[in-house]
């Protein structure tokens, strides 16, 4: 219902619907992040959108709500801890952005990124936290900037498979993200030790 609900608000309000959309996630509505900026990839490698304008709106889109967040938490976040800590669901999430924050520092940020809800919540906690806008904002953007242009180019090449998709990633997000790290560490290690290797090689020459 959600990804249905999505077409028919950009086919009436066109590029600002990405925005709005990902601006009103915050509020509940019922469709992933993901699968906003997965269907702007989508429509705009299938020539129904533009692609430069399409993947600025969904950027803006991204980097609106976190900044919003921000502000709430920087503005109102002491009287609103309270509140949010007696809901269950919401104090958890709060919980966790919190372990987040004390555990990585402004790169809970971007990690939060990837996990759904978290990504609303973290921005916020950062700014009950009083963390100054400008490293929030060295953090926050062009982690929102790589965030969106992975799911805007997948969403050009899965195509019209954009809900089956954005289902799985929603689901299964989080061991997506540790294979990836997993995969990124190997990567990382097998380059530090050829690199390695070549030196030695390079220095048995020169004696």
């Amino acid at each position: 219902m959600g990804y249905d609900l999505l077409l028919t608000i950009i086919e009436q309000l066109g590029y600002v619907a990405l925005f709005l959309v990902l601006c009103l996630g915050l509020i509940g509505l019922p469709i992933p992040n993901e699968a906003v900026v997965m269907t702007g990839g989508a429509l705009a490698f299938s020539g129904v959108l533009s692609p430069v304008p399409a993947f600025i709106m969904t950027c803006l889109g991204i980097c609106s709500a976190m900044s919003f967040g921000y502000s709430i938490g920087r503005f109102a976040g002491a009287r609103l801890a309270d509140w949010f800590r007696k809901r269950k669901n919401i104090g958890a999430f709060i919980d966790r952005s919190e372990e987040l924050s004390h555990r990585f520092g402004g790169y809970a940020i971007s990690i939060s990124l990837c996990l759904p809800f978290l990504r609303h919540v973290t921005p916020y906690v950062m700014g009950m936290n009083k963390m100054k806008y400008g490293r929030f904002a060295l953090f926050a953007y062009p982690s929102a900037f790589v965030w969106t242009m992975i799911y805007f180019l997948i969403g050009g090449f899965v195509g019209d498979q954009v809900q089956h998709i954005s289902d799985v990633i929603y689901r299964y997000g989080i061991w997506i993200i540790v294979a990836l790290a997993i995969v990124a560490a190997a990567y990382l290690v097998y380059r530090v030790q050829r690199r390695s290797k070549v030196r030695g090689q390079d220095s048995s020459i020169e004696l």
